[in-house]
């Protein structure tokens, strides 16, 4: 009898333990969804595991991408500094814009230094168009854009 019992302790215990740890290859749904991500971490709201890049721009060694969340219907733009040296401060903005071609909003993230990639909050929404751009402190380079997707 206490051989059963302990038994069953042990297997109540493994199943217990079982449950508390995530099985391999568990997706997060995201946690935001068209404008309702603006401002809003592509990482932190589990954004990026469904990600398209749909524009690509070189600028002096920094290279932006407009990046497309399908899941959360929304983009940002993600900035890879390949420049050596890198002494030149630059911006990576994402740009959002309505059917008719007006101007609703931008956000920038600064270039991280040789090496680094770092990326922008979301813009989001289906019914808007989305362009990336490339800045540099001073206009030491021309303000270099992507075409709007």
């Amino acid at each position: 009898m206490r051989r059963n019992s302990a038994r069953a302790a042990l297997i109540s215990a493994a199943a217990l333990a079982l449950t508390m740890i995530p099985l391999a290859g568990t997706s997060y749904a995201a946690s935001c969804s068209g404008t309702g991500c603006d401002n809003k971490g592509p990482v932190t709201y589990n954004c990026d595991a469904s990600v398209s890049t749909v524009r690509t721009l070189e600028s002096n060694s920094r290279v932006a991408q407009l990046r497309w969340s399908h899941d959360c219907v929304a983009a940002w733009v993600r900035i890879t500094n390949n420049a050596s040296p890198s002494v030149y401060t630059s911006y990576a903005t994402i740009e959002k814009y309505d059917a008719a071609g007006n101007f609703i909003r931008s956000l920038s993230v600064t270039t991280p230094g040789y090496g680094g990639s770092d990326w922008s909050n979301m813009l989001g929404g289906s019914a808007y168009y989305y362009r990336i751009c490339i800045r540099f402190d001073d206009d030491l380079y021309p303000l270099q854009c992507s075409t709007k997707w």
